[in-house]
């Protein structure tokens, strides 16, 4: 990069001004992913992937902390629903989470889209209809595609965080 311009010094472009792909799988046994991209070279890279915090104030901490390293800030959250089958006890709690989410990111600023399991899924190709399968097959793809080893609880949302990094590419908006 030039270090003068028209005969007058200025100053070497040091800095990166980074953009977050955050993807969330909102489920207590789900986890985060932040994928870190340059603006300048468009070169992205996993940033990293964590458990899904505990608490609220653990939630509101981690989406604080990622606003003070970027403010260019798009996160794609698994639009989840209770199935039938599901207790009433563990679908409050599962339906809670996510709008916990929802709250902290709206709260934050944070541009959010919603993405179903079938939409980011669907980009992975032909996967097991057995749960457990399906999810160690996830779990495959997301270290097999990433620089990090994947768990069960991050997979979902490495997997989703690639998803979007994808259509802000494809779509060529970088946030």
């Amino acid at each position: 990069m030039p270090t003068e311009k028209s005969g007058k010094k200025t100053k070497k472009r040091t800095g990166s001004l980074a953009s977050l792909v955050l993807g969330i799988d909102p489920g207590k046994g789900g986890g985060m992913c932040i994928i870190k991209s340059n603006v300048y070279d468009f070169g992205a890279r996993i940033h990293t992937a964590h458990n899904c915090p505990n608490t609220v104030e653990e939630m509101a901490g981690f989406i604080n902390m990622l606003k003070s390293e970027s403010p260019y800030i798009t996160c794609f959250l698994e639009k989840v629903h209770a199935f039938p089958t599901d207790g009433r006890s563990s679908a409050f709690k599962f339906g809670m989470n996510y709008g916990i989410w929802r709250g902290i990111l709206c709260a934050f600023g944070i541009k959010t889209e919603l993405v179903t399991p079938q939409a980011w899924q669907k980009t992975y190709g032909e996967l097991p209809k057995n749960k457990q399968e399906r999810k160690r097959k996830l779990k495959d793809i997301a270290t097999e595609k990433s620089t990090i080893k994947a768990t069960l609880r991050t997979a979902d949302a490495i997997c989703i965080a690639l998803y979007g990094y994808e259509m802000i590419k494809a779509r060529r908006q970088w946030v």
